[in-house]
This record gives C-alpha cells, structure tokens and sequence, in this order.
C-alpha cells in the first residue's frame, strides 16, 4: 500500500485514535474541564516504579493521525510533577502530523522517592496547535535592530 502523500488543506481538525492491542479499555485522551487546552493521556503499561533518576518510555496503547497542519505537544501533569517530581525530559516533545508509532511518552523522575506508576494513571498531556511551514534561506546580512545580539536578560530587569 502506496502512503497518501496528498497535502491536506482542509480546515478539519480532527484526531483520529486508534487503539494497540495493549489497550483495549483505557479512555481516549480527554480534557479534564471544557476549558482544559489539554488532553490527558494514560499508561497504558502493566503497573510499574520509577525509581529517582530513571528515565522511562511508558506506551499509551494508541496511535494516531493528525491533519498535516496540527502538531502534537506532548506535556507534563503538573499533578505529577509537583507531588513527586515525575516530568518529562524533552518537554515538550513534538509527534508530527506524519508519525503513526504509538504515542509513548518519556518520563523522568526527578524526585527523591520511587513514584509507582499505575495502568490507567494520568502521566502527560497532549496539546494540539496548528504550525507553519516558512521557507528557509541563507542571506548575507540580516536586518539591524535596537536589541540586536543581546541575548538572556538584555532586555531589562524588571
């Protein structure tokens, strides 16, 4: 089967899941209240700890398509960042329009205490913005600009 390398310039914005034969059970990711920008995804893995220090790739059972214009940012629970220091390590991670691997999410645990993790729990969130696709070139000089090269803090302090 030949992939659809069709652009798509519709103004759809649905996700469409599917469900891995690891979760046939667990709710698709979901907003918490109306006005929620993300949507809780879950462990879809046999019960397990994290110990302080590890990093764990946890799999969430699904896959999923996207209309091309729509990136997937994959963010923390600030639930469980702030009772036990579990986030994640490259937050937030990016899954493309054209990924259809499971969505797994990297988790660390930068607690002091192993954190047991449950099938089922909460463990990040995703937020979905649409993005652009700018050319990219190579110039001589660029624009000069009051701020110019001033970098961290050159703004100001206040």
């Amino acid at each position: 089967m030949t992939p659809d390398t069709t652009p798509d310039t519709s103004p759809d914005t649905t996700i469409r899941f599917r469900r891995l034969e690891t979760n046939p059970d667990l709710p698709l990711p979901a907003r918490a209240t109306p006005h929620a920008a993300g949507y809780d995804v879950r462990s879809a893995e046999p019960n397990f700890t994290l110990e302080p220090g590890e990093i764990r790739l946890v799999g969430t059972g699904l896959t999923m398509q996207m209309p091309v214009h729509i990136e997937c940012q994959v963010r923390p629970r600030s639930g469980l960042a702030v009772r036990h220091g579990v986030t994640l390590p490259n937050t937030p991670g990016t899954i493309d329009p054209d990924y259809r691997g499971e969505v797994k999410v990297p988790l660390i645990n930068l607690g002091r205490e192993s954190v047991p993790i449950a099938r089922g729990e909460r463990v990040a969130q995703l937020v979905f913005a649409r993005f652009e696709t700018p050319d990219v070139t190579e110039v001589d000089r660029l624009d000069v600009t009051e701020r110019g090269a001033g970098g961290f803090g050159s703004t100001g302090t206040g």
